[in-house]
């Protein structure tokens, strides 16, 4: 990226502004004021008048519901055809608008009436005998009539209840005060006697005739507004295309600097189209501007740096920038640097190029291939990655799912995401939902394919005796979660794998950073700053894994990739010499001597070698935690007994077969599916309420701890996320043209 000034006279801003529009390649920077005589711009005639049009035109599309599918074939569209026809739809629409509120309102207050009719109709006495008596109170209301019958014989007075169906009216002769204040003790709630005489059916009768008419009155006003958005859909959609590219036009001297005479302005544009937008502008203008590349970006961490070529033009023009000038700092009287920064720049039009001095970075285009490109959502939740950082898009799309599935490891459960996911990309229309519906496909793919691996359907083990031991005569699946006595070792494996994956991600996460420092500071710098933390952080896990002092460490740590029979992996690896570890030792030291030359709370912080792989374990703790719920579920419903030190569910026979046929086996749970035909029922809704809540937390804890070690672990070490995005002043028509 580049960046880019121009600077003219005011006479032809605005041929510039139109040409820079029709370009659609300039990201435009705001001036904030920095120059001593220069203001920032006043909008160009016209914006006004657009905006408020634009405004009528959203608020029509709004109204008619209007859909860039209903667009049609583009148009030209002249100033005077949009006022007239935009006069002409407002009126049509705002009276079809205004006849439709108002049945709208007839309609609800029609439907209230009913509401409030159809309780009496239920009661069946006509309305003037519940009300007017001089001696007799009345009260109607919906509740039970015995327990009104009951209240009303503690009442020192006759009494008659009516009731209908859930509707209770009683009369007592005495004053309504008396009949409230009893009726207060009964479950009954009052109801007001509409206004009215004679059979509440017939006041029923008429207003369901009444909401009738309402209601075809209302069909035929939005039949007549979806007639009219058809007919002018078309029309609203490039008159608010051509009224945003107006008002974008007039509102973009606000971002220029400018003086009575003269204007500024600044943006970045890709290099490769600097000649283009010169020559272009240049052209529009008869060469009456002069159009400068003041800066190229380069691609380091904490900023950007100049070309030789841009930092030599932009000397030779007299470029003002944000520092004092080299001959204010001479002497013995020169300024501090905090005096001369407080100091209004002045402006110089020497014949040369002036900027506005605004220390930015350049904006940020994020161009994935689509398959990556959903994971942007999940970059962007941290922040868009500056120009000068990696993007770590892409090591998202590999890790992110790649955890999700390895936690989850369940065919049925990895369907059910697949599923779920597809849902929310079919049916939502924003770019987000649908990026969140490909991420969950993704991550359901992945937890499928664990599934296959581990050979589990809903927890069970059908698919492992299926098609890995039956089908391809292994004695297990690939691989195992363990949870039974008989293959715990593959729990303690997959603690040590996650902290081997770990590793590797942290590793990816300092190479990164180092990568990043030496485009910045140099190889010397990156050493000190991220070489020190890759020299501790290997050093310290090779120690781990060697034998020095290997009687103070676990035994698993050199058994999971051995040859025994509790090595998960046999790769006979049982650990590094004792001399690797020694190196390891003085890997750390190294690590932390670098560190001393740098920041002192850095070294404070060399803990974080050890405790942020560690935090990669949550993944094998929440694998065993989501197994184990899992595992609970199907041993309520299908009962399981241990054998050999292994679980077995009680998918084709009962307690009592096991007893009979399997020495030494000893049932864990009996299992509903194996009880009465009511614990039956009841074992079918555990099985599925269960099995619903363990594929819910799947989302939560799953998801969660897996983004989490993403951001906190991973970006912390070489990502800021600060980055703009790149907008162009601009637009691309879809709707309008100029000829």
């Amino acid at each position: 990226m580049s960046k880019v000034s121009v600077t003219g006279a005011r006479s032809v801003m605005g041929d510039v502004v139109e040409t820079t529009h029709d370009l659609n390649v300039l990201h435009l920077n705001d001036y904030e004021g920095h120059w001593e005589g220069f203001d920032n711009g006043d909008p160009m005639a016209g914006g006004d008048e657009a905006s408020e049009m634009l405004v009528t035109v959203r608020s029509l599309q709004s109204i008619l519901g209007v859909e860039e599918d209903d667009a049609g074939p583009s148009r030209i569209l002249k100033d005077e055809q949009l006022e007239s026809e935009l006069e002409e739809i407002r009126t049509e629409v705002n009276e079809l608008e205004d006849r439709r509120s108002n049945l709208e309102g007839d309609l609800r207050d029609v439907r209230e009436r009913i509401d409030a009719m159809e309780p009496f109709a239920d009661l069946g006495i006509d309305l003037d005998l519940l009300y007017g008596y001089d001696s007799l109170a009345v009260q109607v209301g919906e509740g039970d009539a015995d327990s009104v019958e009951r209240v009303l014989a503690d009442v020192e007075a006759p009494s008659q209840v009516f009731a209908g169906d859930g509707v209770v009216a009683a009369f007592a002769r005495t004053d309504d005060g008396t009949l409230q204040s009893a009726l207060v003790e009964a479950d009954v709630s009052a109801l007001e006697v509409p206004d009215g005489e004679g059979d509440p059916e017939e006041y029923l009768d008429e207003l369901r005739h009444e909401r009738q008419k309402i209601e075809s009155n209302l069909s035929t006003v939005e039949s007549q507004l979806e007639d009219l958005r058809y007919d002018v859909a078309g029309f609203l959609l490039a008159a608010e295309e051509k009224l945003a590219v107006e008002a974008q036009k007039a509102e973009a001297p606000l971002s220029f600097a400018t003086t009575d005479n003269a204007f500024v302005a600044e943006g970045w544009l890709p290099s490769e189209r600097v000649d283009e937008f010169e020559t272009t502008v240049n052209e529009a203008v008869d060469g009456h501007v002069h159009v400068e590349e003041l800066e190229v970006a380069a691609y380091d961490r904490h900023g950007h740096g100049h070309t030789e070529a841009a930092a030599a033009e932009t000397e030779q023009a007299g470029v003002v920038d944000a520092e004092p000038p080299a001959d204010a700092l001479d002497g013995e009287e020169s300024e501090s640097e905090a005096e001369s920064d407080e100091r209004p720049q002045q402006a110089r039009a020497d014949g040369g190029t002036v900027t506005m001095g605004a220390a930015d970075d350049p904006p940020t285009v994020q161009d994935n291939p689509s398959t990556i490109k959903p994971f942007e959502l999940l970059t962007r939740a941290v922040g868009r990655p500056s120009y000068s950082e990696f993007d770590p898009t892409i090591l998202l799309f590999l890790t992110f799912p790649l955890m999700f599935g390895f936690i989850i490891g369940d065919t049925g459960y990895g369907i059910i995401y697949t599923a779920i996911g597809y849902y929310i990309y079919a049916n939502f229309d924003s770019d987000a939902f649908s990026n969140l519906g490909i991420i969950t496909i993704a991550a359901g793919v992945s937890t499928t394919i664990f599934g296959v691996l581990y050979g589990e359907l809903f927890g069970l083990h059908i698919l492992g005796e299926q098609l890995w031991v039956n089908g391809l005569g292994m004695s297990h699946p690939p691989i195992e979660k363990g949870l039974s006595p008989a293959t715990g070792y593959w729990a303690r494996a997959w603690f040590v794998v996650t902290v081997l994956f770990g590793i590797l991600h942290l590793n990816t996460a300092y190479a990164l950073s180092f990568v990043e420092n030496t485009q910045l500071h140099g190889v010397k710098e990156a050493v000190i700053e991220s070489g020190s933390w890759i020299l501790a952080l290997n050093g310290l896990w090779l120690f781990v894994f060697s034998r020095l002092f290997d009687g103070a460490k676990p035994d698993f740590l050199f058994e999971v990739f051995g040859s025994g029979d509790t090595a998960a992996f046999h790769l006979g690896f049982t650990g590094f010499p004792t001399e690797v570890g020694m190196l390891g030792g003085a890997m750390v030291l190294a690590g932390m001597a670098l560190l001393a030359l740098g920041p002192a709370h850095e070294l404070v912080e060399i803990h974080v070698v050890l405790a942020h792989a560690l935090s990669y374990l949550r993944i094998a703790a929440v694998l065993l935690a989501k197994a184990g719920m899992a595992f609970a579920v199907n041993l309520l419903f299908f009962g399981a007994y241990q054998h050999h030190g292994e679980f077995h569910y009680m998918l084709d026979y009962g307690p009592q077969y096991v007893q009979n046929n399997y020495e030494g086996a000893t049932v864990i749970f009996g299992g509903m599916f194996h009880g009465s035909p009511a614990m039956l029922v009841f074992g079918v809704l555990v099985l599925i309420l269960g099995h619903i809540v363990v594929l819910i937390l799947g989302v939560t804890s799953s998801g969660i701890q897996s983004i989490r070690l993403e951001y906190f672990e991973f970006f912390e070490k070489f990502y800021d996320g600060d980055g703009e995005t790149y907008s162009p002043f601009g637009r691309e028509r879809v709707y309008t043209r100029d000829q």
